[in-house]
């Protein structure tokens, strides 16, 4: 791999959560760190304020275990995917930003704290989520059932709108049916992972 050190012999080194994709925080490596990285699999960098090399976790036992290390197209600034050992920051938070690492699903992950907090603010919130759960899991597992067919069904006809819209209101309807019974996309995942290996 071609890096292209700047006049100090360094280079930034963006480390991300492999799992995650989170960024945990931003360090900088020089030849030597680079080195010792690919070599040890724990990620090293370059401490500019001890001007020596500096394992993360060598103190503290959070270590950052190496997955992949990618050049940008300039080859001037390293994305470093590891599987974080405890916090990253030093001020003991999953990342220098102060945020929590978790799994993020885009939209999706919008839509599950949404329907959570409708269903703890059902007495001032009558929504139509609230109304579901205040149904019972009964109404909803059948609400899943009925998005799952009009689903099948659209998927079988050639109507891409149709089946998009089915499809959306399916994902909602389950989304709905995994917090009425205690579960979350993160553990849909966990399961997933569990039958890759």
């Amino acid at each position: 791999m071609t890096i292209k050190y700047d006049a100090h012999g360094l280079v930034p080194a963006i480390i991300q959560d492999a799992t995650t994709k989170n960024v945990l925080m931003l360090g900088y490596m020089n030849e030597d760190a680079y080195q010792k990285t690919l070599e040890t699999k724990k990620v090293t960098f370059f401490s500019r304020s001890k001007q020596r090399l500096w394992t993360k976790g060598e103190e503290s036992g959070n270590f950052l275990n190496l997955i992949d290390i990618k050049n940008d197209c300039d080859n001037d600034t390293l994305l470093i995917q590891v599987n974080p050992v405890g916090p990253t920051c030093h001020k003991g938070t999953d990342n220098c930003w102060g945020e929590t690492n978790t799994s993020n699903y885009g939209f999706f992950s919008t839509l599950e704290d949404v329907i959570a907090e409708r269903v703890a603010n059902k007495d001032t919130n009558k929504s139509y989520v609230a109304s579901l759960f205040e149904k019972g899991i009964n109404k909803i597992a059948q609400k899943v059932g009925e998005e799952a067919v009009e689903t099948v069904i659209e998927a079988m006809d050639n109507n891409d709108e149709l089946f998009l819209y089915e499809s959306a209101d399916l994902m909602f309807h389950y989304l709905m049916l995994l917090q009425a019974k205690g579960f979350t996309l993160k553990d849909i995942e966990a399961e997933l992972k569990g039958r890759h290996k």
